[in-house]
């Protein structure tokens, strides 16, 4: 039995010794329900995914801070900790909500949003831990798992028939894609959000290329029906979706050059900033999920001279997508979430840096039915450990899949028939909506 808690991963063991205590001693492990305000922890109720949730969010947002963001220089600053260093705090439109002195435009929109600061994982490699983060599993040689946007796209369908549903801007060379599931699936990448969607129109002409797809559909058409396989189908939906796309009007989401220059200008004059406005086009227009990278995260040496950098890219685009959507009445229906694989140590090195830490790491939450103005978890005066409402990636993906009303227990086998489901078996916090 050792042996086999030993292999099993975080969540599972704690699922284990949780069923054992309600089993053999006929009583339940998880914390009473405290109050949601002044950073105490509230309990991820563990039959919280058994009912079908109605879905606060039709949409998300998901800004990914790649590279390991420092927790203690944005989201949980400790003030007058030896820890800190020079960061100091700021208070937000949130009633003793603070975060870093680096965010103060994020810090006027604090009441739309939680602070999740009691994430903790074992995973301190930036690839298995941007995996984990994305999909809730651990990575294997033998399998690939599904992205959340992937998840939402096979549950949810297409919202607008014409544009893909599932999005990145940005970082998309560690993302797991479409993992077992079919090519659709996966995300369309977008390396530059100023480029659009490139290679969409044909180069000949119309009647031409008209000609051109109709003789390849006719050339195809015997192998299809010789060969109609799943992946076989799942290729020719794909290339008919390529090309509906290609023909229609709706193709103008990708194009930011059609946004005012004063709006271009808020978001500020950098990749992210304008992909967080490409975001904004494309769920406006019926894009389920968006997911925009920021990287440069990686801090081992001048934590306090990149983080700053970094932080003011986040703080402006950030801002203005937040106002952005509030002004346009989809905030309260936008799910924005903003999250990276790991922390950073609290004890700084002798290169004024801060190391790989996934003990204890934050994330924010905006909109999309979160009650805001609120912190989720709590760690000690150091930031080195969570002291309060401990969860783990599954636990955050499971959130977001609450917020969308996925059924987070319904199974779905992979190719080798083995059984997943969203988000592992992580238990949403249900008590951060409305």
């Amino acid at each position: 039995m050792k042996s086999i808690l030993n292999q099993a991963d975080d969540v599972s063991r704690r699922r284990f010794v949780q069923g054992a205590a309600s089993t053999f001693l006929g009583v339940g492990m998880l914390p009473v329900t405290e109050s949601l305000f002044s950073g105490s922890a509230f309990a991820a109720g563990e039959n919280a995914s058994t009912a079908r949730q109605i879905a606060t969010a039709k949409r998300v947002i998901y800004l990914y801070m790649s590279g390991g963001m420092t927790h203690l220089d944005t989201f949980d600053v400790k003030p007058g900790a030896e820890t800190q260093g020079p960061t100091k705090a700021i208070n937000t439109s949130a009633d003793g909500l603070q975060i870093s002195e680096y965010l103060p435009r994020l810090a006027k929109h604090m009441h739309h949003g939680v602070l999740v600061n009691s994430l903790s994982s074992k995973t301190g490699a930036h690839q298995q831990a941007n995996y984990l983060m994305h999909t809730s599993y651990e990575m294997r040689g033998t399998i690939k798992h599904p992205g959340m946007g992937a998840w939402m796209l096979k549950f949810m369908g297409r919202d607008n028939q014409t544009l893909p549903a599932n999005v990145v801007i940005g970082g998309a060379s560690r993302h797991p894609g479409a993992g077992f599931f079919e090519s659709r699936f996966g995300p369309v990448m977008i390396g530059d959000p100023t480029k659009g969607l490139q290679n969409v129109k044909a180069n000949q002409k119309e009647d031409d290329f008209s000609y051109r797809l109709g003789l390849s559909d006719k050339l195809g058409k015997k192998f299809r029906d010789e060969y109609g396989r799943k992946d076989v189908r799942a290729y020719t939906a794909m290339y008919d979706d390529a090309v509906k796309l290609m023909e229609s009007p709706d193709l103008m989401a990708f194009d930011i050059s059609k946004e005012p220059e004063s709006v271009r200008k808020e978001y500020g004059d950098d990749r992210f900033g304008q992909g967080c406005l490409l975001a904004r086009r494309l769920v406006e227009s019926g894009v389920r999920f968006v997911e925009v990278g920021l990287g440069g995260w990686d801090t081992h040496q001048a934590n306090f001279v990149r983080v700053p950098e970094r932080c003011d890219i986040l703080d402006r685009g950030i801002a203005a997508l937040t106002a952005d959507l509030e002004r346009r009445g989809m905030l309260n229906d936008t799910l924005i979430v903003v999250a990276s694989e790991f922390g950073r140590t609290p004890q700084i090195n002798q290169n004024a840096g801060r190391d790989h830490y996934p003990k204890a790491f934050s994330a924010l939450l905006l909109g999309g039915g979160i009650v805001g103005g609120r912190r989720y978890g709590k760690t000690d005066e150091t930031g080195e450990n969570v002291v309060e409402g401990h969860i783990y990636p599954p636990d955050f993906n499971a959130t977001i899949g609450y917020a969308l009303g996925l059924p987070l227990n319904q199974v779905l086998y992979s190719p080798s028939k083995r059984p997943f489901t969203v988000a592992h078996d992580g238990q949403p916090l249900a008590q951060l909506f409305a």
